[in-house]
């Protein structure tokens, strides 16, 4: 049996239009502003939109069958058109001319990577400001349904655990729910965008910065309007407590964020994942807070104290980048890498964390971390009981022995390819610091790094083969690994 081209090309043709459909909000936004990019945000609109109705039209005869195979390439393909697409409004406009930084940051957008190159973000138009962010915010909701709806169906992804009690498809019903599922999971998406958004305007931000930082936020992208990030608003500690809420939200199961809105609360508290995500941002607050008010290279004074005094500065900028570092979110208040040598260590372990499954988060995620651990402790019991069958359990189920085997291949696989990442980066010139910082942060979806490319500087320092190969790395830490790597065996595109 041969592939289902045309439902392929089918689907990228829909993903254009939607691509194009946004880029209008982007034009709209533009002309209220005057900002002199309109039309050229309108023509790469067009474009798009017109490629994507030519592949839809050519291609309306298809088969409305899709088989694993096809599934792969369409959610790898479908993140590679987006962001070939995406990046026309940065090269019409002449914001980034260049194809390669286009590329770079289009693709760290949809990829929630939040890494960019663009050198002054506050000369940028507005209309491409909120492109900018808009990726974020496809890119994100896009990984949510993926994460829910369709990874489990591939096999992949460890979700598997979710899909009975996921609000959408168990693994073997392909179909029907996973319209229900996706429209709830927008709903959610959504309505957060709006609340956060709300929120931040009341606490003081001008409502365009309020969209952009919630558009930003909920898609733990960390694309920023202002060259400070978050460190803009310093003096205003509301502003950053509403934003570590909402990427601490982002950040946990959107599955749990179902249940919390149908009254399940029980479900949200019992839930294994949750408890620990939580646990962790709480310890690990703590422990950073504790060094940067005693040890911490910079005076807690350059923190802008407010009304609690320095402790509560301490606090907040610790907690902020706790979150923004576990979520994969990217937003900084301060350089971390600068407050001590132990922190700068701590947070590079932090990069490979990552929020919960089922969230917009990157990194390898709580659950797998958790899965992995029980599992190595649950050895000691079968090396004194060799004949007993101890299998490893999540919030009181027993987790089938396929998905253990796929959790810790993903682990092995991460940390190859890290190494591997890191390696090419310090073949390409950077040194030891930005290449492991650059490799984490990329392949994890985080944004900062560490060295030349820590959270005060970008990543245009980067030679262009660099940037293209980080894309890459984004690409693949956003997709799960297996999605993209698969496409590159041989026996993948053998018929059968």
């Amino acid at each position: 049996m041969g592939l289902n081209s045309k439902i392929i090309f089918h689907l990228m043709g829909l993903l254009l239009l939607c691509n194009g459909f946004f880029m209008i909000l982007a034009a709209v936004v533009s002309g209220v502003y005057n900002d002199g990019a309109t039309l050229d945000i309108t023509l790469a609109a067009v474009v798009t939109m017109l490629v994507g109705v030519l592949a839809m039209f050519y291609t309306r005869n298809h088969k409305k069958e899709v088989k694993r195979k096809e599934g792969y390439i369409i959610v790898t393909f479908g993140w590679l058109v987006m962001s070939a697409s995406g990046m026309l409004p940065y090269l019409f406009s002449g914001s980034i001319p260049d194809v390669t930084n286009a590329f770079f940051e289009t693709i760290s957008g949809y990829t929630t990577t939040g890494a960019s190159v663009v050198d002054d973000i506050e000369a940028l138009p507005e209309g491409i400001l909120l492109w900018r962010s808009l990726t974020h915010w496809i890119g994100g909701m896009g990984i949510i349904v993926l994460a829910i709806a369709i990874l489990p169906l591939l096999g992949i992804g460890g979700m598997q655990l979710f899909a009975a009690e996921a609000p959408g498809p168990s693994g073997d019903k392909l179909h029907p729910r996973i319209t229900d599922t996706a429209k709830r999971l927008w709903l959610i998406y959504f309505s957060y965008t709006v609340a956060e958004t709300l929120l931040l305007k009341l606490a003081g931000m001008s409502f365009f910065d309020a969209v952009n930082h919630s558009l930003a936020t909920l898609s733990t992208g960390g694309f920023s309007t202002k060259n400070a990030s978050m460190a803009y608003w310093n003096d205003q500690p509301m502003i950053q407590y509403i934003v570590i809420l909402f990427m601490f939200l982002a950040g946990s199961n959107f599955v749990l964020s179902y249940y919390a809105f149908k009254g399940k609360v029980q479900k949200v508290i019992m839930d294994e994942e949750f408890k620990f995500y939580s646990i962790f941002i709480f310890c690990f607050t703590i422990v950073a807070s504790l060094v940067v008010y005693f040890q911490a290279n910079v005076p807690v004074s350059d923190f802008h104290p407010m009304v609690l005094g320095e402790w509560e500065s301490a606090f907040r900028h610790t907690l902020f980048q706790v979150v923004s570092v576990i979520t994969t979110t990217g937003f900084v208040t301060a350089d971390f890498t600068s407050w001590t040598p132990f922190l700068t260590i701590f947070f590079f372990g932090l990069f490979f964390l990552g929020g919960s499954a089922g969230s917009t988060a990157g990194g390898i995620k709580v659950m797998r971390h958790l899965l992995i651990i029980k599992n190595g402790l649950l050895e000691f019991k079968r090396t004194l009981h060799t004949n007993a069958i101890i299998p490893v359990r999540y919030n009181n189920k027993t987790v089938p022995e396929n998905i253990v085997y796929n959790i810790i291949a993903f682990f092995v696989l991460y940390m190859l390819l890290f190494i591997i990442g890191s390696l090419v980066l310090g073949a390409l010139g950077l040194d030891f610091e930005s290449a492991v910082g650059g490799a984490a942060s990329s392949l994890g979806n985080v944004g900062p790094a560490l060295g030349t490319l820590n959270p005060l500087v970008n990543f245009n320092s980067l030679p262009a083969l660099g940037k293209w190969w980080c894309g890459f790395l984004m690409l693949l830490g956003r997709l799960e690994l297996f999605t993209v790597l698969i496409l590159l065996s041989p026996y993948f595109w053998k018929r059968t």
